[in-house]
């Protein structure tokens, strides 16, 4: 079966930085698009960034020009550089792992980000 484990969260000051990993088992990693949503208390999850299997990336307004979000599939893992942070984005950030052929999407347990002001 699937399984996605983030790392990386934690305290930070706004205006600092942190990267997220996540790093993938249990599937063909390279074929996936795979994701970074965040969930703040009180509203719904949304899509932070997505990379497909050919690099290709979206961003959400707004982290455009402050997050990047990157892959290595010799390494099955996703990473998110989060930079000049802000405290409206303290959330749960999780990682996805989206559907290939016979193997359905996929999340993983989530890692606390909180940004103090």
């Amino acid at each position: 079966q699937v399984q996605l484990v983030e790392s990386g969260g934690g305290l930070v000051q706004a205006g600092g930085s942190l990267r997220l990993s996540c790093v993938a088992s249990g599937s063909f990693f390279s074929l996936h698009t795979m994701g970074w949503y965040r969930q703040a208390p009180g509203k719904a999850r949304e899509l932070v960034a997505d990379i497909t299997r050919g690099a290709s990336t979206k961003y959400a307004d707004s982290v455009k020009g402050r997050f990047t979000i990157s892959r290595d599939n010799a390494q099955n893992t996703v990473y998110l550089q989060m930079n000049s942070l802000k405290p409206e984005d303290t959330a749960v950030y999780y990682c996805f792992q989206g559907a290939w052929g016979t193997t359905s999407g996929s999340w993983g347990q989530g890692t606390q980000v909180t940004v103090s002001s």
